[in-house]
């Protein structure tokens, strides 16, 4: 395996973006979601691009790379159809130490960004390890159809309740057996067919008094 898979915290970190097109604009919503502050670079820019610039959520510079753009940046991300100033940014992002991504160039990279399903604070990420981006999209499709909404709230449900055991016992591993419980009690099946009488039962159940399903979505 070459890649090491990790999930990155870039909340509020400084990003570059290289490029205004169609793939920049993708890779700029995909880190303003990820709470980055990002900054574009590209003498052209997309309507949306320019859309997020005015409101203030990007800076948007509108010219030629330098090599000054990359100070004080977390990762840069180069979405350009010049592959000389691709390599280019590769070559001095290296040499800073920084984290680079040039599109569709794994050889030029220190990262790649997989194919990802999300679902709330459920995320999957799929990755053929650059061999095979078209693989990776339709498997991200099959899964699509397999984890829905309900993945969403069932994480937001088990989020709760963990937030709420912890405040009563500081020992993780006291609880665990008690997720397992509820997990394997069919919660998302539930939760996806709205048996929320159900959802409760299985609450008091397994946890006692003071968790119900909608008090506990709403803390």
């Amino acid at each position: 395996m070459r890649y090491y898979p990790i999930c990155l915290d870039i909340q509020n970190r400084t990003c570059l973006v290289v490029g205004g097109g169609s793939v920049g604009t993708r890779k700029v919503i995909t880190l303003l979601n990820c709470g980055a502050h990002v900054t574009v670079v590209s003498p052209a820019a997309s309507a949306r691009l320019q859309e997020l610039a005015n409101n203030g959520s990007i800076i948007l510079k509108k010219r030629f790379f330098r090599s000054s753009d990359l100070a004080n940046m977390f990762l840069v991300c180069s979405a350009t159809d010049n592959q000389e100033l691709n390599r280019q940014i590769h070559t001095e992002a290296e040499s800073l130490g920084m984290l680079c991504n040039v599109a569709d160039r794994p050889e030029v990279c220190n990262f790649i960004l997989p194919s990802i399903v999300n679902r709330g604070d459920l995320i999957i990420a799929i990755s053929t390890s650059g061999q095979s981006p078209a693989f990776a999209k339709k498997l991200r499709k099959d899964l699509e159809k397999v984890f829905g909404n309900e993945h969403a709230e069932f994480l937001k449900l088990m989020g709760a309740v963990r937030k709420k055991l912890l405040r009563q016992d500081h020992r993780p591993k006291a609880h665990k057996h008690l997720f397992e419980q509820l997990i394997n009690g069919g919660l998302v099946d539930m939760i996806k067919a709205h048996q929320y009488e159900d959802i409760d039962a299985l609450l008091f159940e397994t946890l006692g008094k003071g968790y119900q399903f909608k008090s506990l979505m709403h803390e």
